[in-house]
């Protein structure tokens, strides 16, 4: 195959994909949502006298993490270049808009860069008297250390800390108690996940890497980060098997009730996580978890990659409740 046939994307210039992306999300959104130009920050147009939540990251993960900003969860969301942590001023121009004087809380995937330049961000802002608090996600199970990060790495159980993060805010709670809470989700939160096809970055316009047209990766993180082994295709049965098996193994779920995540990577249809969610719901059934709350979709991508992600939450009567608190977001509505 030819290197310019890998390319078939509605985009114009490669270069402009983020700001066009979050310009065309704002104008589908204008009533609830702002967009700070050059910044590449997505903001609640009427921010709330409370606890700012902010999170962000590289693009390529749509919806995470501008599609979660909205009542409820996110008050802004800042964005890097496609799979680049954003730069510190331009988290810096997302904390002024949010500000309250309430505090800020940080929502972190752990990542090197966005580790360093939310770091940068957070000694900025305090130097202005703005308290901040950070709270770094690291729900994959795979790998202990990856291409981009030192541990493990922070997945699509991110939206539930999102979630959880969100409604406590919205209560009125203060920094500390809102922080902790999102800790506690960050602690009972694992998740795996698999790729079948390799994404294509468009400033590249090829893929990343290879997998053979039988063969699928588990573990494989949402950077094409390596995961844990390459085999061949497997039944749906058989991938909810390993992926559960694995986060099973790594924390106590047992006569738990979890809330699940079953998470697309930009390219798998739909109906192919539906048949992934039925094998998942009823191993769990076997297992005597219950599931109280359950997700299935895109929430946390790779471009167009195909494959998915399982997260599970584990519950208590705090997370429970916060979890089914209301929110409004273009990605996310619980009423």
């Amino acid at each position: 195959m030819k290197g310019e046939e890998y390319m078939k994307k509605i985009i114009n210039n490669p270069e402009d994909v983020v700001k066009e992306s979050l310009e065309g999300m704002q104008m589908a959104y204008c009533d609830t949502l702002d967009y700070i130009p050059e910044k590449e920050v997505i903001v609640r147009k009427t921010v709330k006298d409370k606890v700012g939540v902010i999170s962000g990251g590289g693009a390529g993960h749509e919806p995470l993490h501008a599609g979660f900003v909205g009542r409820g969860m996110l008050d802004a969301a800042v964005s890097g270049n496609i799979f680049s942590s954003p730069s510190p001023d331009r988290i810096e121009a997302a904390v002024n808009r949010v500000n309250k004087g309430k505090g800020i809380l940080f929502v972190i995937k752990n990542y090197s860069g966005d580790i360093m330049n939310f770091g940068l961000a957070a000694d900025m802002a305090e130097l202005e008297g703005i308290q901040i608090e950070s709270v770094v996600v690291k729900d994959d199970v795979a790998v202990q250390d990856s291409t981009y990060s030192t541990g493990r790495r922070g997945i699509a159980g991110t939206v539930f800390v999102h979630k959880i993060a969100g409604a406590m805010a919205e209560t009125g709670a203060s920094l500390s108690e809102v922080a902790g809470v999102a800790r506690e989700a960050v602690s009972n939160i694992r998740s795996m996940g698999m790729a079948m096809t390799p994404c294509i970055l468009p400033a590249v316009g090829k893929p990343g890497f290879v997998l053979e047209d039988d063969e699928i990766e588990i573990g494989m993180g949402i950077h094409g980060e390596p995961g844990i082994e390459k085999t061949k295709i497997k039944t749906a049965k058989e991938v909810a098997e390993i992926l559960l098996d694995k986060i099973l193994s790594d924390y106590d779920y047992d006569n738990s009730e979890v809330a699940i995540l079953v998470n697309g990577l930009g390219g798998t249809p739909l109906m192919e996580l539906y048949i992934l969610n039925r094998e998942v719901q009823i191993l769990l059934k076997e297992k005597g978890i219950k599931v109280h709350k359950t997700l299935v979709g895109n929430y946390t991508t790779s471009l167009d990659m195909t494959g998915c992600s399982l997260t599970l939450m584990k519950l208590n009567d705090k997370l429970r409740s916060l979890l089914d608190a209301s929110c409004d977001t273009p990605a996310l509505k619980i009423d």
